[in-house]
């Protein structure tokens, strides 16, 4: 297996001495080493592998949450298994709807299944300070790499050419956390390598300034990230910064009060013909087995968030904390790969009827284990009420075994093409002149063929429609909040899922939940900070 980069990444953690404070986040890299010659030296860069591995410190940061695993903690208040990047992200955008619902007790956590946060929940706090942290080790790296900073260390024009690349790897990860901070929470500061390091209140800039941010420097990227499938796998490219400004122009209505669906369908067709490739000749499960690194599945996906059983500390983030909590009730733990179940997370009953026809011979994306699991929860914190869902599995296409059953190799698709593919039916469905029905359908087509499903015709191609296929082609996924939101359909009462509004059969909930509360503990941090409407 070779993964070299995967390697790097999580070893790496053991040589850095970070640790953020949880309210930090209001000075840029507000970050000590615990080593003085570590990572904010000039010793430390006498080493031209050091410029790759506080990249990976980057890359490594979507998974772990801390250094050592979930030792150390990157943030101070959650620990590490708690502050995974992934897992933070699977929390918000997926116990919030009607995809996934969690049996714990741990803190505030229930009230991110009934939509009932309040600015005090701790895990909306760590997903706003590990964004930030993200981008404060960002900036720094940017610092660290000016042209003038290399030629002062007499880095030779072969490594500075690579580093150029590094650079525009740094920038696309804190465009997607901003892009993360602008969708859950709306106005949030800005700093860039630009700003001083050390203690200083950033100004809280509105959700379009965020956007704009972020636009503009996806559009710039264009220019300096690698050329498509370029890169190690695992590392972005072109086609990652034109997937996330798709993504944005998508969401602009929501953003902005513009709507940008002409531009989405460019960058979608941009995406589907940039040597990506939607995976027609694989089932879909292989895009969630434990080699989808090899198996197939990585032609389609954009950006992974890689996994290795070999290489990653014990950890409860990640795909770790998705499978194992996944697991429970009469489920059998070595079956899915793994060795042992958390008994946390299902779905809902409401999710589950979207998949009519998940039978044998029907869709075969409908994957749930039903046996002794009822349909309806009755109490939240009974792991057998409610369907379970398999759809990751730490077990290879072939059947064979993983590396590990404690650390699952499966990677996680933060973008594939079947995405690309539904974000231009959407575009077009909503107006945009820079497509056409008839080939929307033909993607939507090719998605369901794989899935076992049966086929449309340009007549079913509705909103409602795209909504529902959104659901049954990428749940768990992390993008079922941010979809429910654009369709007017998160909040309020036009859709209802039990335990929504915090009863068993659903209600509606306030339109201001639309966004999420800036955490208290940052505005206590940063007085300037102004709190959502409605917290």
């Amino acid at each position: 297996m070779k993964i070299s980069f995967k390697y790097i990444s999580y070893f790496f953690l053991l040589i850095l001495g970070f640790n953020m404070a949880l309210t930090s986040c209001t000075g840029d890299l507000d970050v000590t080493p615990r080593d003085k010659n570590e990572f904010l030296s000039e010793d430390f860069f006498k080493d031209p592998t050091s410029y790759k591995e506080v990249l990976a410190k980057l890359y490594a940061g979507l998974y772990v949450g801390g250094n050592d695993g979930d030792g150390a903690p990157d943030i101070a208040g959650l620990g590490g298994d708690f502050s995974s990047y992934l897992r933070l992200l699977f929390v918000t955008q997926e116990f919030s709807t009607d995809e996934a619902i969690i049996a714990w007790a741990d803190g505030s956590l229930p009230t991110l299944n009934t939509q009932n946060w309040s600015p005090a929940n701790e895990f909306l706090a760590g997903t706003y300070s590990r964004a930030f942290y993200e981008i404060s080790v960002a900036n720094e790296f940017l610092r660290q790499t000016t042209d003038e900073k290399l030629t002062q260390r007499g880095v030779d024009a072969n490594l500075k050419a690579e580093i150029a690349a590094f650079r525009a790897e740094a920038r696309f990860l804190r465009a997607f956390s901003y892009a993360n901070l602008m969708d859950l929470f709306g106005n949030v500061p800005i700093t860039t390598e630009a700003d001083p390091v050390g203690f200083f209140y950033p100004v809280q800039r509105t959700r379009a300034e965020v956007f704009a941010f972020v636009e503009s420097e996806l559009k710039d990227l264009d220019n300096s990230l690698v050329a498509p499938r370029q890169n190690e796998y695992g590392r972005v490219d072109k086609v990652a910064a034109k997937f996330l400004l798709a993504q944005i122009y998508l969401n602009s209505k929501v953003y902005t009060g513009i709507e940008r669906n002409n531009e989405v369908a460019t960058l979608c067709t941009e995406i589907i013909n940039s040597g990506y490739k939607f995976a027609n000749n694989i089932p879909y499960s292989y895009l969630f087995s434990a080699d989808n690194d090899r198996n197939g599945a990585q032609n389609e996906f954009i950006f992974p968030i890689i996994s290795d059983g070999n290489a990653i500390r014990a950890t409860g983030g990640g795909m770790s904390f998705i499978l194992h909590a996944s697991i429970g009730g009469s489920m059998d733990a070595a079956s899915r790969g793994m060795d042992g179940g958390w008994q946390g997370i299902r779905t809902r009953k409401e999710f589950v009827a979207l998949f009519p026809d998940a039978t044998a011979t029907g869709d075969k994306r409908g994957t749930f284990y039903t046996d002794g699991q009822s349909l309806d929860i009755n109490n939240v914190g009974t792991f057998t009420d409610g369907y379970a869902v398999t759809k990751y599995i730490n077990v290879n296409s072939d059947g064979t075994k993983a590396q590990r059953p404690d650390i699952p190799d499966t990677d996680f698709p933060m973008y594939r093409v079947a995405d690309a593919y539904l974000m231009y039916a959407e575009a077009v469905v909503r107006g945009a002149s820079t497509g056409n029905i008839a080939t929307a359908v033909g993607y939507v087509n090719q998605i369901r063929t794989r899935a076992g499903a049966t086929q449309i015709s340009s007549a079913d191609l509705t909103l409602d429609f795209l909504l529902a296929e959104r659901g049954r082609e990428l749940f768990w996924e992390c993008h079922r909040r941010t979809d429910l939101i654009r369709f007017g359909k998160f909040t309020g009462g036009s859709k209802i899922w039990q335990w929504k509004g915090g009863t068993m059969n659903g209600t509606a909930t306030e339109s201001y939940r639309d966004l999420m509360p800036i955490p208290a503990r940052n505005i206590q941090a940063n007085p300037t900070l102004k709190q959502n409407p409605g917290y």
